[in-house]
C-alpha cells in the first residue's frame, strides 16, 4: 500500500513496473542490464482515486497519459534499477498530491481607473510616434 495523503492510498498491484534498457552512462553495463523503469498506472479505472482528483491528474499529466487513461512515467535518471523504481514511484506520488490540491477559483476584477488611463496614454503616445513617421503631404499646404 502506497500512502499518498491521509485519505488517498494506492494498492501496489495497481501499478505496473516494466524494466527496460536505458541509454546514457554505464559503460558496457548499459547494453546488458535493464535499469530504466517504466511505470504504468491506470488513472481512469483506479478505485483508489476520487473523481475530481482523477480529472485533475489527466489535466496535469498532459502527454504522459494515453488515450485509455494510463499514466506512463519513465525513470532513467539513475544507474540502478532500484533507484529508478523509487524515483518513478516518487514522481507518481508527487503528481497525485499536486492533483489533490483544489485550484483557487478565479474572481473577476475590473481594471482600475488609473490603469485604464495609463493604457490609453501609452496607446496615444504610440499613435503619435507612428503619426510622426508618416510622410508629409505637400499638396495639402
Amino acid at each position: 500500500m502506497i500512502e499518498i495523503t491521509s485519505t488517498i492510498s494506492i494498492k501496489e498491484r495497481e501499478i505496473k513496473l516494466d524494466f527496460i534498457r536505458s541509454s546514457g552512462p554505464g559503460g558496457q553495463n548499459v547494453n546488458k542490464v535493464a535499469t530504466a523503469v517504466q511505470l504504468r498506472f491506470d488513472v481512469r479505472n483506479s478505485p483508489s482515486l476520487p473523481d475530481e482528483v482523477r480529472d485533475r491528474i489527466v489535466r496535469l499529466a498532459g502527454r504522459k497519459i494515453t488515450e485509455d487513461g494510463v499514466l506512463i512515467i519513465d525513470a532513467r535518471r539513475y544507474r540502478t534499477q532500484e533507484r529508478n523504481r523509487q524515483d518513478a514511484i516518487a514522481r507518481l506520488i508527487q503528481l497525485i498530491r499536486k492533483a489533490t490540491e483544489k485550484p483557487r477559483p478565479r474572481r473577476k476584477t475590473k481594471p482600475t481607473l488609473a490603469s485604464r488611463r495609463r493604457r490609453l496614454e501609452t496607446k496615444h503616445r504610440r499613435g503619435d510616434a507612428k503619426r510622426m513617421r508618416r510622410s508629409v503631404n505637400k499638396d495639402a499646404e
